[in-house]
């Protein structure tokens, strides 16, 4: 081997140097961003399973007899912010009223709208929520 080859070769790997480090930081932003993106999805089911559930138990809670209708919307966002937190109930607008379906049956219905908060800060609140439970009111 004559030692021009050598030096060539040398020289080869110098350009490859410290690439294996460009190569870790660029796909590790790609899995840290697959993660935040998993997790994202994750608390917005979460949340939103809570709600529902919460829009239910809520109407469940003004169809009583000796209840206000008003009083399930009231009922809902205290459940969410003990299911979740203050600040997650605090970002709902939640209403409850009275409908009549296409059978006749009087139902309280308790409606609720929000934003999911994100777990990357600056972008803010993205994913818009919103859910409705219903329940056939007693007659008294």
């Amino acid at each position: 081997m004559r030692r021009t080859d050598v030096g060539m070769h040398d020289r080869a790997d110098g350009r490859e140097r410290g690439s294996a480090v460009v190569d870790f930081v660029l796909v590790g932003v790609l899995v840290v961003a697959l993660l935040l993106a998993v997790l994202q999805v994750a608390v917005y089911v979460h949340l939103r399973n809570v709600i529902v559930a919460s829009a239910q138990q809520g109407a469940r809670y003004a169809a009583n007899a000796d209840v206000p209708v008003e009083a399930g919307a009231g009922r809902t966002l205290e459940i969410v912010g003990r299911a979740t937190s203050a600040q997650t109930a605090a970002g709902l607008a939640c209403e409850s009223v009275q409908e009549v379906d296409g059978t006749g049956l009087t139902l309280v219905v308790v409606r609720c709208v929000g934003e999911v908060p994100s777990l990357f800060a600056p972008l803010g609140d993205l994913l818009p929520l919103s859910a409705t439970g219903r329940a056939v009111e007693e007659a008294p």
